[in-house]
């Protein structure tokens, strides 16, 4: 049975305030929970359904009815368990030999969350993030990751600064005035794939530091891509050379 004090401590962790102040976060359903249990992230507390128990008796975990569960659920259907994890500091690796990606001022969690599982599909490692993007431990973010948030390294940083220090990398940008993406030689490594917010685009400052600009051309009459749409476009033709 979970307490008045265990309910508000949980329920707490929906908003960033909180998240940040605790270095923790949720995680939520199955298939989550799976992709987990098999990162590195210190798990604090398991709060799950005798059904969820039932499949998993090596793992410790407090037993809750379904309708306690859904008083500390963000989802509108919980899903058998849920997990409060500790943060963790996240460091890029091997930058200067692979592809990354950049977000600026990306706000929309789903978007964020399917970049992100698009990222772990076409094997990029690392994504660095402006600070004023949508927080990644945001539940929308992780369920829109289908768990490929745990294999990732998500570093938010000034990205004017990352990119001033960082000047052997090649950066692209994605922009309407770029060349067409499609008749371009691309960097092989040490390659930046920088995108922009959903409606601004990319912000005046970075466009500076970009030295290539790149477009996905269009051949209907829809004025623009989505973000997440765009950035799995742009990483399927840079896997091609």
């Amino acid at each position: 049975m979970l307490s008045i004090s265990q309910k508000k401590f949980v329920s707490s962790l929906k908003q960033k305030k909180f998240r940040t102040e605790r270095g923790l976060y949720i995680v939520e359903g199955v298939k989550l929970l799976e992709e987990l249990l098999k990162s590195d992230y210190e798990v604090i507390t398991i709060y799950a359904t005798s059904k969820w128990i039932e499949n998993n008796l090596d793992i410790d975990s407090h037993e809750v009815s379904e309708k306690e569960l859904k008083s500390i659920s963000s989802l509108k259907n919980p899903n058998e368990v849920l997990a409060v994890v500790k943060q963790k500091e996240h460091q890029l690796s091997n930058v200067s030999s692979q592809l990354n990606i950049a977000l600026d001022k990306i706000q929309d969690p789903g978007n964020f969350g399917t970049i992100i599982r698009t990222a772990d599909w076409f094997g990029v490692n690392n994504i660095l993030c402006s600070e004023d993007s949508v927080d990644v431990y945001n539940p929308k973010v992780l369920q829109a990751t289908m768990g490929s948030f745990f294999r990732m390294n998500i570093l938010y940083t000034n990205l004017p600064i990352f990119f001033s220090n960082n000047r052997e990398l090649t950066v692209y940008g994605a922009l309407l005035d770029g060349d067409n993406v499609y008749k371009k030689k691309l960097s092989s490594k040490g390659v930046v794939l920088l995108m922009g917010n959903e409606s601004k685009g990319i912000s005046k400052e970075l466009i500076s530091f970009v030295n290539e600009k790149i477009l996905i051309p269009n051949f209907g009459k829809a004025e623009s891509l989505n973000v997440a749409t765009a950035t799995a476009i742009l990483c399927s033709e840079y896997m091609r050379h």
